[in-house]
C-alpha cells in the first residue's frame, strides 16, 4: 500500500511539472523576462507577484515556470542519449565478450573513476555553455550506469536456452540481441532511466548554479538559485523557490521510479 502511494505522489508530481512545463506561456502571469527595477525585491504575496520578484524586478513565479522546461528538456534528453548509448554498448559487451567487453569495461572502470558532476564540469568548461551541449555531455557522461547493468542481464541470458534455440535455427545475432536479448532487458533499462531523470535534473541544476550550463538569458532554476544567493539574508525567495521546486520534482521521479521497479518486477510484487 505504501508503495502505491509512492507511486501516486510521484505520478502527481510528474504529471503536474509535465504539464506546467507545456502550458508555461499559459500559466505564467508575466513574461520571465520582464523587468521593473521600480519593483525589485517585492516579497512574496504581493499584488500581482505571488511568490515575489528578482533584483531587477522579474517575477520569481513566472521565471519558476518557464524554468520547469529547462529542467525537464534537459533531464529526460540527456536519459534517452545516456540510455541509447549504455544499452548498446552493455548488449555489445554482454553478448560477444572477449575483447571487445574487455575494452568497454575498462573505458566504464576508467570514466567510474571520475565523479560525473566534475567530468561534466570539465567538458562543459572545454566546449562551452549551451543547451544542447549540456544534453550531450551529460547523456556521454552517464551511460556507464545503463551499461553495467545490461552487461550484467545479457550474460546471464546469452546462455538461456532460448537463445541457444534462436541461435541453432540460423538467427543472426542482430536479430537475437534485438528479438530475444533487448526485450528481456528492456525492463531494468526503463526502471534505471526513471530513476536517472532525477539525478540528470540535479546534475543540471548544478551546471547552471555554477554558471556552466545553458546562458544566462535562459531562465532556469540553478541560474534562480545563483541569482538568488548573494541575497539570502533579505530576499530569500529568489533562491528558496527554485530550490524547493528542483527537490520536489526529483523526489516525485524517484517516487515514480521506485514504483515503477516495483511493478516491473514479479519478486517484488508480494
Amino acid at each position: 500500500m505504501a508503495r502505491r502511494l509512492r507511486g501516486l505522489i510521484g505520478g502527481v508530481i510528474v504529471s503536474a511539472a509535465v504539464l506546467t512545463a507545456v502550458c508555461a506561456p499559459l500559466l505564467a502571469p508575466a513574461s520571465p523576462d520582464f523587468q521593473n527595477i521600480a519593483q525589485r525585491l517585492l516579497p512574496p504575496g504581493t499584488a500581482d507577484h505571488l511568490l515575489g520578484t528578482d533584483d531587477v524586478g522579474r517575477d520569481v513565479l513566472s521565471r519558476l515556470i518557464f524554468g520547469s522546461r529547462v529542467s525537464l528538456i534537459v533531464g529526460c534528453l540527456a536519459v534517452v542519449v545516456s540510455g541509447a548509448l549504455g544499452t548498446v554498448l552493455g548488449l555489445i559487451a554482454g553478448y560477444y565478450g572477449g575483447w571487445l567487453d574487455g575494452a568497454i569495461m575498462r573505458l566504464v572502470d576508467v570514466q567510474l573513476a571520475i565523479p560525473s558532476l566534475v567530468l561534466a564540469i570539465a567538458v562543459v568548461a572545454v566546449f562551452g555553455p549551451g543547451l544542447v551541449k549540456v544534453i550531450v555531455i551529460l547523456g556521454v557522461t552517464g551511460w556507464v550506469l545503463y551499461g553495467r547493468i545490461v552487461r550484467g542481464d545479457v550474460l546471464a541470458l546469452r546462455e538461456r536456452e532460448f537463445i541457444e534455440a534462436a541461435r541453432a535455427m540460423g538467427a543472426r545475432d542482430g536479430h537475437v540481441i534485438l528479438r530475444h536479448v533487448l526485450r528481456n532487458v528492456i525492463a531494468s533499462v526503463i526502471v534505471v532511466a526513471t530513476l536517472q531523470v532525477g539525478a540528470m535534473i540535479i546534475t543540471a541544476a548544478s551546471l547552471s548554479f555554477l554558471g556552466l550550463g545553458v546562458p544566462v538569458t535562459v531562465p532556469t532554476w540553478g541560474g534562480m538559485a545563483t541569482e538568488g544567493r548573494n541575497y539570502l539574508p533579505t530576499a530569500w525567495w529568489i533562491a528558496f523557490f527554485p530550490g524547493l521546486a528542483i527537490m520536489v520534482t526529483v523526489f516525485g521521479v524517484n517516487f515514480l521510479g521506485d514504483w515503477l521497479r516495483d511493478w516491473l518486477d514479479p519478486h517484488l510484487r508480494v
